[in-house]
């Protein structure tokens, strides 16, 4: 009987002792929420920076893209034919969707102004003699001018472009074909369009490239922010308290940790928020996985914060430290993939897009959002993020450097 009581009595105390550490943590996450508060509300700009200033930054970006389809783009003919075959090449070419011809000019010269000017995206010019040469089954040189810099309103421009140009040549060899005789318009129709292609989008299916961009574009401007508001949080702290008084001599990891739970709970919520705000309020296709989706931006989530601590403590410098972070972030959304191959991207750059966290978690909304793929194909993605354990070790060295500083001085 001894024995036993002495044995429970041992396991009494273990537990009392574990719930005591359970509540020593509790008071230790509560103070520190306390204390970040009341840091926020003294400097209403980190407040700002950490609260409306990325919402209304997020929405700016799905408010100048909300259109989704772009269409009626204003373009200039230069007709110097002047025929009824230009007439209708040129009606062809208003007839599409994407394209709206809304200026007539009589030479180039004043068309190139206009399109300088931005009144135009487009010139088509149509030269003399253009039905003389429809009539002979010579090739007539008509040219489209387009601005290539403008990369979705040029590629818009061109497929537009195939599209009135092929119309207009399959009714000239429909109207020259029957003009032959012995035929039936069926028939030449069949001769003048003998292959006819259909082109069926399979994850995004409108077309619409607000879905296309603005699923990018949020999470570029989302790691942005976690990795420089980490900077400026952790700027705060060490400007109020010092490294020592702030995180201690011991256990660096647990109180930087602590610091930066409650920012680690904000970012996730924002993250969790776009995904709602993308794939529930919108209504955007989600093929996939919101389990695997918050899986992967918490992961990031730290990924982002680690690599804002770094550079913050590579100098204890807020100025210095937020050009680090804005050289590391500046090239997220152009490393992603989304509108560059990434097969396609110089070693350096590859290199750079390996190292930013937003490329890994990127491949995993794709994979899920659009393809519904399984959940372990998507969590692989996520295998390069544990190389940023390395940039954690650094950043507890560093600390450690700037502690003994402090403690020597």
């Amino acid at each position: 009987m001894p024995q036993e009581s002495s044995h429970t009595s041992a396991k009494t105390l273990e537990q009392t002792h574990a719930l005591g550490k359970i509540a020593t943590r509790r008071k230790l996450v509560k103070s520190h929420f306390r204390s970040q508060w009341h840091l926020l509300r003294h400097d209403k700009w980190l407040l700002s920076c950490l609260t409306w200033l990325p919402i209304v930054l997020c929405l700016s970006i799905y408010w100048i893209f909300s259109q989704g389809i772009a269409h009626s783009l204003p373009i200039g003919v230069v007709d110097l034919s002047q025929s009824t075959l230009s007439q209708r090449l040129v009606r062809n070419y208003d007839a599409t969707s994407m394209l709206s011809v809304d200026h007539q000019y009589s030479d180039i010269g004043q068309a190139k102004t206009a399109m300088i000017d931005g009144d135009i995206y487009a010139i088509l010019y149509i030269p003399h003699g253009f039905d003389k040469s429809v009539m002979k089954s010579m090739p007539p040189q008509v040219t489209l001018f387009y601005n290539s810099q403008y990369i979705l309103v040029g590629r818009l421009i061109n497929s537009a472009a195939l599209q009135a140009q092929g119309t207009f040549n399959a009714q000239v060899e429909v109207v020259k074909a029957l003009a032959k005789g012995n035929t039936t318009s069926a028939a030449a129709v069949g001769k003048a369009v003998s292959v006819r292609t259909q082109i069926t989008p399979l994850f995004n299916k409108g077309m619409n490239y607000a879905q296309f961009l603005v699923t990018a574009i949020v999470p570029a401007i989302w790691q942005i922010a976690i990795v420089s508001f980490t900077v400026l949080v952790l700027s705060a702290n060490y400007r109020v308290a010092g490294i020592k008084p702030w995180l201690g001599e011991t256990k660096l990891v647990r109180h930087l940790a602590a610091t930066l739970m409650p920012y680690f709970v904000w970012f996730s919520t924002l993250g969790l928020a776009f995904l709602i705000w993308f794939y529930d309020i919108i209504g955007w296709p989600m093929e996939g996985s919101w389990i695997v989706l918050i899986i992967a931006q918490l992961v990031t989530t730290v990924a982002c914060m680690i690599m804002g601590a770094l550079f913050f403590f590579l100098t204890c410098d807020a100025a210095r430290a937020m050009s680090f972070a804005g050289a590391f972030t500046a090239p997220s959304f152009a490393f992603m993939g989304i509108t560059f191959p990434a097969t396609d991207m110089s070693p350096l750059a590859l290199f750079w897009r390996e190292l930013l966290p937003i490329s890994h978690y990127i491949e995993v909304q794709v994979s899920q959002a659009s393809y519904g793929v399984h959940a372990a194909q998507s969590l692989v993605h996520l295998a390069p993020m544990l190389g940023y354990v390395l940039p954690l070790a650094l950043t507890v060295l560093l600390i450690k450097k700037h502690l003994s500083k402090e403690l020597s001085a």
